[in-house]
């Protein structure tokens, strides 16, 4: 990767090769972060990609849940950034707090997870607590399809998915906070 310097593999049976960096490679952070803000996501108004590219450049924030504890002083002191545009942020990532599941599912970028299927995880599950658990059974699992309830519109590539996802110790860790 021009970036962080990790592998670069295609994966079998897909057409795009990617980074296996990760959050580590700070390209990946930062469209993780902007896809985490977006509208149909937890909509963070303010937070594009000049300023996530400063907060990653000038490593403040590694994770979306680094977001969550910026202060003003922290963002004024930023190029192009007011006193004033530094509350208004702060204000506009409080407010995404107040998020339905389904969207905060979405937000977190769990691939082969987009609106409509972290619709019906947020259905099946009702939090985010019962899915990290069954997520981490799942993980935990010989044969994870034996294990993930059956759910219409969730087959094995999003098992999968979910099972890459809450079996990383990172993941965890981000969510914990």
């Amino acid at each position: 990767c021009p970036e962080c310097g990790s592998a670069i593999v295609r994966l079998e049976g897909e057409a795009v090769a990617r980074c296996t960096g990760g959050l580590i490679c700070p390209a990946q952070r930062k469209q993780a972060l902007l896809h985490f803000a977006q509208r149909r996501a937890v909509d963070i108004e303010g937070l594009g990609d000049k300023l996530v590219e400063q907060l990653v450049d000038n490593d403040i924030v590694h994770t979306a849940a680094d977001l969550y504890r910026l202060g003003v002083a922290s963002l004024a002191n930023l190029e192009r950034m007011a006193e004033k545009s530094a509350v208004n942020l702060v204000s506009a990532i409080d407010q995404s707090k107040h998020t339905t599941l389904a969207r905060f599912l979405f937000a977190l970028g769990i691939r082969h997870v987009g609106e409509t299927t972290a619709a019906v995880l947020a259905r099946t599950f009702s939090t985010i607590e019962k899915l990290i658990e069954v997520g981490k059974d799942t993980a935990a699992a010989e044969d994870p399809m034996s294990v993930f309830p059956s759910v219409d519109g969730i087959g094995g590539t999003v098992v999968e998915a979910l099972v890459d996802f809450f079996g990383n110790a990172r993941n965890d860790a981000a969510l914990a906070q």
